[in-house]
């Protein structure tokens, strides 16, 4: 079943066993195979990085029914090429809260104000406003616009990836032999996503 059971398809799946503890057997049904993918170079980083950071990110057997429905809401939108990154970016701050290091981007931690969020703690995950950051503002985390206003360029999806990268490489568990726990997909996908922001000129960088 190699050209069904790949990363991205959408199976129905039934395990059966004698005891809940024993290893059992599945029987897997195509859904849906989103081959599409392949044709977008982009779009396929993405799905690889979703597949490797669901991988390592969540337990066997633990259910997370709200993070599926957008997780295929997601890959729909991929399929269908329409804009994804700032989903894509939405959907890791999804993925940490399931992981238990929400964000808590509505207001600032030390005042409570919802207005000029201008930076997180890299501890916490909670916003703090630009007047309260003060003398502390190099020890904080910029906090992307985009990340409060859940739209925005290419460019500034690739620098809020940098901030849940952070936040990433703390809850995710670490691989035996690997220097960083990020999965290489997702080290690709924002590698990829970086190089093809315009830079300040509005000229591409990408290769």
């Amino acid at each position: 079943m190699a050209g069904v059971l790949q990363p991205g398809a959408q199976l129905a799946v039934q395990w059966q066993a004698r005891l809940e503890e024993h290893m059992g057997a599945f029987k897997a049904e195509p859904l849906h195979a989103r081959a599409a993918l392949l044709n977008d170079r982009g779009a396929l980083a993405a799905l690889n990085s979703i597949c490797a950071l669901l991988h390592q990110a969540l337990p066997e057997r633990d259910p997370h029914p709200a993070l599926y429905a957008q997780t295929v809401a997601l890959l729909d939108l991929l399929e269908q090429g329409g804009e994804w990154h700032v989903p894509y970016l939405l959907w890791e701050v999804s993925l940490l809260d399931e992981m238990g290091y929400a964000l808590d981007l509505t207001s600032c931690a030390i005042t409570g104000v919802t207005q000029d969020l201008a930076y997180i703690s890299p501890r916490t995950g909670k916003a703090v406003s630009r007047q309260a950051a003060g003398d502390w503002a190099p020890r904080l985390l910029p906090l992307p616009r985009v990340l409060t206003l859940q739209d925005g360029s290419q460019a500034e999806v690739a620098e809020a990836l940098t901030l849940t990268t952070h936040f990433l490489t703390r809850a995710l568990p670490a691989p035996p032999y690997q220097d960083s726990p990020l999965p290489e997909a997702r080290t690709r996908l924002l590698d990829q996503l970086s190089r093809a922001a315009p830079d300040p000129s509005g000229n591409s960088v990408a290769d």
